[in-house]
Formats: structure tokens, sequence, C-alpha cells
């Protein structure tokens, strides 16, 4: 599955399924590849297996709700409040029986109940984290403080010089995924995951500092070489080969990268950028009514996802005045409004030939 191979990994939870068929994960990993692979219904189906052989199973209520266009029944809606009654629920279960509560009463239009249960979801993710804004702001600081015109002018014509990746960046719930099945459309380009591997250059970045006399990073990216910032592309280009089938171009859809869009200038200077945004209320509350699988703990409440998104605004706003034209700004609202133009203006972006595919995404 976390090679994208869903067909095999299926058949491989299905010889399991046959060993352990009340087991309620593998009930619920099954729901993922399915519906990852767009078979709405055998996801929805294999959600409800895991309930009906463990109806204390939160994952699998909330997999429901994730969807986005499943209705649960009055049944399941009072085995989720049955689910969140219980007093021994473990910790995450309840965190999931909150979110999908709030899917539920959404539905409905009881606003107030669902808003309650976003709220409690939440309170209960957040108590877990040990995330603080104020960090956060001060990172992306440090971003506008190091990364300088003289630095990029410094390091002009270094890096792995490839074209291959396409990033798609910006807040999660901004629009990210449709920008990338319009792009993946293409004859030329392959969509992939959200790849980890600038996040985790980034990491190593920070290792320096523990173990020599290196500058924090980003500070740190003074100190590289030219041939160090080619052997990160290059490197890049190596390892998320795994993801790609063939086309010339791919695209990598970690929204967090846009805290790194200077170091993917360093070491891959010819690389495409494009930042997906969408209305800071819709992006915000919508960031706050979803449960992420992992990172994303800006969201579990109303000030950290406010704060988050005023410094993204502002790195961005960076990032235009000391590389302009890096980064291509694509709205989720003109996305609506403008459909054509805008599909026409980011494959002119690409250096990509227009292609019909891609204004029919959603018949590929």
């Amino acid at each position: 599955m976390q090679t994208g191979n869903f067909e095999e990994a299926l058949t491989y939870i299905d010889r399991i399924l046959e060993n352990f068929p009340h087991d309620p994960v593998t009930h619920t990993s099954r729901g993922h590849a399915c519906k990852t692979m767009g078979d709405t219904d055998a996801a929805i189906a294999s959600y409800q297996s895991a309930i009906s052989v463990h109806a204390y199973h939160g994952e699998a209520y909330y997999s429901l709700a994730n969807l986005k266009t499943y209705t649960f029944s009055p049944e399941e809606i009072a085995g989720m409040h049955a689910l969140e009654a219980n007093s021994n629920l473990p910790h995450m279960d309840r965190i999931y029986s909150c979110f999908a509560l709030g899917k539920a009463y959404e539905d409905s239009h009881d606003y107030e109940r669902s808003f309650a249960y976003y709220k409690q979801g939440n309170a209960l993710k957040k108590a877990q984290s040990q995330y603080r804004h104020e960090r956060m702001s001060e990172d992306l600081l440090a971003q506008q403080i190091s990364c300088t015109k003289e630095l990029f002018s410094k390091h002009e014509g270094d890096g792995c010089l490839k074209a291959d990746p396409i990033f798609i960046v910006g807040l999660p719930r901004a629009g990210s995924t449709l920008l990338e099945q319009i792009l993946s459309s293409h004859s030329q380009v392959d969509g992939t995951l959200e790849l980890p591997n600038i996040l985790s250059l980034s990491q190593r970045l920070r290792r320096r500092r523990r173990t020599g006399n290196s500058k924090d990073y980003p500070g740190n990216l003074h100190e590289l070489t030219g041939d160090e910032l080619k052997e990160f592309g290059e490197e890049y280009i190596r390892d998320t080969q795994i993801h790609r089938q063939g086309a010339p171009l791919f695209i990598d859809k970690m929204p967090n990268n846009f805290r790194h869009i200077g170091l993917i200038k360093l070491i891959l200077p010819n690389a495409k950028i494009i930042d997906a945004r969408r209305n800071p209320m819709a992006c915000c509350f919508g960031g706050y009514k979803q449960l992420f699988a992992e990172g994303q703990e800006f969201t579990y409440s109303l000030e950290d996802v406010a704060s988050y998104y005023r410094d993204y605004l502002s790195v961005m706003n960076y990032w235009e005045e000391v590389l302009p034209g890096f980064v291509l700004t694509v709205t989720n609202e003109d996305m609506i409004d403008d459909f054509e133009n805008q599909v026409r203006r980011m494959l002119e972006f690409c250096g990509l030939p227009f292609e019909q595919a891609c204004l029919e995404f959603h018949i590929h």
C-alpha cells in the first residue's frame, strides 16, 4: 500500500482475512485500499465489516465519515454514542468517535451538536500533542531570515538541473488533491503520493547542528557547497523513482513542503512549485474538521490553525519576493469559477502542452 500497489496489497489482505476473519484492523485496511482505488462501495463494505466484528472499533466509523459522501444510519449513530459512552474505550477510539459524530450531525444540519463533537475530538487530540504555534512561527520566520536573495544568487546554476518534479504545496484541505488529479491526467505526468523526501532532508540538515559546529537549519544552507546541493537533488530524484510509472514529470503533493521552498530551489532549481490556496475560513475550518492520520498538529485548535494560516501567507509572500515566478498560486475559488483557464495556466507553467484529459480528469 505504501508504494501505491493497492491491487497486490488487496490480495495479501484477503489472504490474511481468510485466516483471521474477525480482525477489525485488517478489514479497515482493506477499506482504505478500496477507497484509494476508487471502489467506494467495497470500502464501505469493508468498514462495516470491521464494525460488525468489533463494535468498538472507532477507526472504522471515522473511516466511513472520512469518505465525505457517506450518510450514517440511525443505528450507526446509536452505535457511535455507545462507543463514546464506554468508559473503557481507548483514547484514540474516543477521538475517532467524536470526529465521526461531528460529521454525522453536520450532515443532519445539527451544527451546534456537530461543532461540539469536533471541538471535543480536537481537544482530545490536542492533549496528546506537543505542538506550540509560537515555535512554528519562529521556524517559518527563520526561513525568511536565512533564505536570502544573496544565497540564491550565490548558488545560481548549482543543484540537480532535472525538471522532473512538480511540487504541489499549501495547507491541507486547500484543494491540492484536485490539482494533483488534474495534472496527473496528463500523459507526461505521473501522480504519486505525499512524498516525505524533502521533509526528511530538512530533518537531516537539522541534525547537523547536533553533531558539529554547523548552524541550525535553515541557517546552515549557507554552509552547503554546490556539490552537496547537486548530490541532495540527485538523491531526491533517485529515491522517488519507486513511485513513478515512466512519465517524464511527476507530482510530489506533500503540502508541508511550502516551508522548505528555499531548500527545493537550491537542490532542484528547475522544479515547478504550485501553491494550492483556499479562502482562510474554508481552509482553516476544513482542517479543524479533519482528523489527519499523522502530522498537521496545528489543526487541533482554532487558535493554532489561524496562526498557522497567517504564517503560511507570510512565508509564501516572502518566497514570491525573493524567488519571483518560482511558485504559481492557484486558488480553489478560481478553479471553481474559471476551471479551463486555470488548468491551461497550470499546464503552461509546467511547460506542458494542453490535453483534454486534464479537463476530464474525473472520468479517467
